[in-house]
């Protein structure tokens, strides 16, 4: 029987992370994990997924090489060999966090746990169950995505986003139920390596959850790519024929059916919380999650739940963060509670979307005073020189100069919305980014002119 300080049940970015932070506080740490080190993000989400994105966003791009002067040809285009290059890479990420592990001191244990009693937790490996004890448990399972009656995964017709990723023969057309970032991302990259792809969507735009603006300059951008778009639908079921799918969507009272040989379902997410024992303790669940309080501690002190399983946000960094929180709380420091409005969001489609805080329909909702300021990027002079010039910055200033909304449309959002994060978290307030130097000619000095938009002292645009 091993005895440790901190047991992290989960290797995903949450789970590796808070075993890492642990150790370096000097505590004696094990992990246990069922598959490979590195979770859902590494090895069936983030990374992989992010390698197929740049084999799509290479398609487009030597479409536009000839504006550049440079004639080549597309020759061919084999899927396969992308998704084999995601997978490949998501291997070598994963023998990279086992380096960690090794470096930080920490015992990786291989099999599926699950909670005994407050301090231990059995554990099913190869050789047989094994207990170890803890003083404190990390829970960082992750979620799962979810089914509900009518779009049912079967994994063979009917898949979700780990069986997406996997997939190297592409099917000649698919439709997409959910327009979140999973199905905007896999639209984006299917269409590219031309599938026929159809987006299928409840809510009035792509990437619900975002502003209006940044979701109306995706849809711009998809049907111009030829991705079909059924948004604001009333209702939607998929049905697998054998053969091919049947995609059911629901407007004005009336099913209209839609043939494919594929559906990808990414309709939303749930904690992984059955059969680990939570149960046992009485760990509190709520709509599909482990509750906790702003530490990530449970109901049960000595047990902390971080990442996907306690709930959203659903992002890895989100996780990475939290389990940083819950290891120095467990080790008798102080740490400042995360606020949620201060985590990005990204997709990463093209144009990339990224955000912080509000958006303006939940500004105005909550009857919030703010001022835009938004610049397009066909006004950037770095931008139209890389003949990438689509999307904008868009900011929403508080009255007294705070910052509380930030969207970004273009290339490389992702990349650019750090500013702003930091700005935020800082508390800062407009006159300072009027004070901070921009680099020109960037993408990056449209931050600070965006908010200079904001008081209506925008000088290049």
């Amino acid at each position: 029987m091993k005895n440790f300080d901190v047991v992290v049940l989960g290797s995903g970015p949450g789970g590796y992370v808070a075993a890492i932070r642990a150790s370096q506080l000097g505590k004696k740490v094990a992990i246990v994990e069922m598959d490979k080190l590195g979770g859902v993000c590494l090895n069936r989400g983030c990374i992989p997924t992010k390698a197929v994105l740049k084999s799509a966003h290479s398609v487009h791009e030597i479409a536009d090489m000839k504006s550049l002067g440079i004639n080549v040809e597309l020759k061919g285009l084999d899927g396969a060999v992308a998704v084999k290059r995601a997978s490949g890479i998501a291997d070598q990420m994963s023998k990279g966090i086992a380096f960690l592990m090794k470096k930080n001191k920490i015992e990786v244990i291989t099999g599926f746990g699950k909670i005994k009693t407050k301090n231990s937790l059995e554990v099913k490996t190869s050789a047989g169950v094994e207990t170890i004890n803890f003083t404190n448990l990390i829970v960082a399972t992750g979620a799962h995505y979810r089914s509900f009656p009518g779009l049912e995964h079967d994994g063979k017709r009917l898949i979700g986003a780990w069986e997406a990723v996997k997939m190297e023969t592409l099917p000649k057309s698919i439709g997409i139920i959910g327009a979140g970032a999973i199905g905007v991302e896999f639209a984006y990259f299917w269409n590219a390596f031309g599938v026929d792809v159809h987006i299928f969507e409840l809510q009035k735009h792509l990437l619900p959850i975002e502003d209006d603006d940044s979701s109306v300059e995706v849809e711009r951008a998809y049907k111009k790519y030829g991705i079909k778009l059924s948004l604001g639908i009333e209702g939607v079921r998929a049905v697998n024929n054998g053969k091919d799918v049947s995609i059911f969507e629901k407007v004005n009272g009336k099913e209209v059916e839609h043939k494919f040989e594929m559906g990808l379902i990414a309709v939303g997410m749930t904690g992984n919380i059955d059969n680990i024992g939570l149960e046992a303790v009485g760990i509190k669940t709520d709509r599909g999650f482990i509750s906790v309080n702003d530490m990530y501690q449970t109901n049960v002190p000595n047990i902390y739940a971080i990442g996907d399983v306690s709930g959203p946000p659903l992002l890895a960094h989100a996780a990475s963060h939290e389990g940083v929180t819950a290891a120095e709380h467990l080790a008798g420091a102080h740490p400042h509670a995360i606020d949620k409005m201060n985590i990005a969001g990204c997709t990463y489609c093209q144009p990339q979307v990224a955000s912080v805080g509000y958006t303006e329909r939940e500004l105005k909702a909550k009857g919030i005073e703010y001022n835009v300021g938004k610049l397009p990027f066909t006004a950037n002079g770095k931008a139209v020189a890389s003949n990438e010039n689509t999307g904008f910055v868009k900011t929403l200033m508080g009255k007294h100069g705070e910052m509380l909304g930030a969207h970004i449309v273009g290339t490389n959002a992702t990349e650019l919305i750090h500013e702003y994060v930091l700005f935020k978290t800082m508390e800062g307030i407009d006159e300072e980014i009027f004070a901070t130097v921009h680099p020109h000619p960037t993408l990056g000095e449209w931050l600070g002119e965006a908010v200079l938009a904001s008081k209506k002292r925008a000088l290049n645009f």
